[in-house]
């Protein structure tokens, strides 16, 4: 029988001595990683250091181990950071890529680092390095994105513009404060991401395969070292746990949603038919055949790239609800998703920040359109009210005077008095007052409300928010 541990070493595994045959050219294709996670190489060095540390700490190795290994790994990061690290398929992950070439360095000291872990906590380790990184990158973007929305609702705190319901005209507001609309919606999902920090920032390192180690190890000094708050405190739930990557990923698809929406209405506005906006030219494209065409190719990839996200979270609570305890090669299949959502949401937020500030707003049609549809016509039934009318007889009274606007081919405010008066007589001359898009805009006087101060407000508010976070 040929003696496989002495096969070439390029080719050799951790595990070789239990195998009778090589692993098919096929199989190592189909089961390798490196491709796509050896952008955890600099994650897999700062806990690998950190593990290493421990077990001279703890007496497990000699601490010229730990000078070696972290002399070695510190040696490979310059490599990986200068692209001069050669990857090797036959090496199947970052992990065993790094620990042989840490090996091919230092000799038997790169061997003794593996010694109580496995490569299913070391990669649970991995990940929430990675990710915990992710997300406070995610949430400065987000944060650079709210101020791009603030800066351009305080050029608009008083711009008129219609407010919708079902796509209708429904009552004036202004843009600025329609853009902080989208303010409060990412404030959420910057809150989301935090929390889910919390449950992602929990130390695997210790579990080793799934039921922990012989060995004396200090697993809080780890967690110390790698600034996690505690450790996952289960061995087979800390090695098979992918909540954490499930919940990230739930966050990006929501918040995802939400500029989804905001692109539905920037390629509404930014159309002809509509007239509102103008996007920046480097943010579209044109026809191929039709000369004239203006494309708002990024606000429309936004609203497909919601899809992709959408799709990642489906892929991952789909590859987590049958696997038993405690670690599957399933696992494996977690990386992809996670790792595109987050390329997709940090470019997509980056890219938004700096759309917003190219876009010029055309006031007189966003004026012009908030004058059709009848929008002041919940005033006019305010105003009724006030008047001493029930609401319920008001907006009959006000359905009426709008069907008969429609029939003459006007606004409510272009009615005269005499016509008014025919449905009421509680209405008098102040009634114009209400029915203008100032005096509509300006009776919405609350907190959370459209009116120009009370935007002015929110505006304010939103930077102390920014300022304070």
């Amino acid at each position: 029988m040929q003696d496989n541990s002495k096969t070439n070493s390029a080719q050799s595994k951790t595990w070789s001595g239990r195998f009778n045959e090589p692993v098919a050219e096929l199989v190592k294709r189909y089961t390798a990683s490196v491709s796509f996670d050896q952008r955890l190489a600099e994650f897999d060095i700062q806990g690998s250091i950190a593990h290493s540390r421990m077990l001279g700490a703890q007496g497990i190795i000699s601490k010229e181990d730990v000078l070696a290994i972290e002399t070695g790994l510190e040696e490979i990061l310059q490599e990986v950071r200068n692209g001069e690290f050669e990857w090797s398929l036959d090496l199947e992950d970052v992990h065993l890529n790094i620990e042989m070439r840490l090996t091919s360095k230092i000799g038997d000291a790169g061997k003794r680092l593996h010694t109580g872990r496995s490569r299913n906590d070391q990669v649970a380790t991995d990940i929430r390095l990675w990710l915990r990184a992710t997300v406070d990158s995610i949430i400065d973007k987000i944060r650079a994105l709210q101020t791009s929305i603030v800066d351009l609702a305080e050029e608009h705190y008083d711009t008129a513009m219609p407010g919708f319901t079902h796509l209708q005209v429904a009552q004036p507001v202004t843009f600025g404060h329609h853009l902080l609309a989208y303010f409060e919606m990412l404030q959420r999902d910057a809150a989301r991401f935090a929390d889910a920090r919390k449950r992602i920032n929990r130390l695997p390192l210790g579990a080793a395969a799934l039921a922990g180690t012989s060995y004396p190890i200090n697993r809080e000094m780890v967690a110390k070292e790698l600034g996690f708050d505690g450790v996952c405190e289960n061995s087979l739930d800390a090695v098979s746990d992918r909540d954490f990557a499930i919940e990230f990923t739930a966050a990006a698809a929501l918040m995802m949603t939400h500029l989804s929406r905001l692109s539905e209405e920037l390629i509404l506005w930014s159309s002809p038919r509509f007239g509102f906006i103008d996007i920046a030219d480097r943010f579209c494209t044109g026809s191929s055949i039709m000369p004239q065409k203006k494309n708002p190719d990024v606000p429309e990839l936004v609203r497909g790239k919601t899809g992709r996200v959408n799709g990642h979270l489906v892929a991952l609570l789909t590859l987590m609800k049958s696997q038993p305890l405690a670690y599957n090669k399933d696992n494996q299949e977690d990386k992809e998703p996670l790792f595109d959502t987050a390329d997709t949401l940090l470019m997509t937020l980056e890219i938004y920040a700096d759309m917003l500030h190219g876009i010029k707003v055309d006031k007189e049609a966003m004026r012009v359109a908030a004058t059709e549809g009848f929008a002041t016509a919940t005033d006019l039934a305010d105003y009724l009210v006030n008047k001493g009318m029930p609401f319920r007889d008001a907006h009959e009274v006000v359905a009426r005077a709008v069907r008969q606007a429609a029939l003459q081919g006007c606004d409510l405010a272009e009615l005269r008095l005499e016509e008014l008066q025919e449905f009421s007589p509680h209405i008098s001359e102040d009634v114009y007052s209400v029915l203008t898009l100032e005096g509509s805009l300006a009776s919405r006087n609350h907190i959370g409300g459209t009116a120009p101060n009370q935007v002015k407000a929110a505006i304010q508010r939103a930077r102390q928010r920014l300022e304070a976070d």
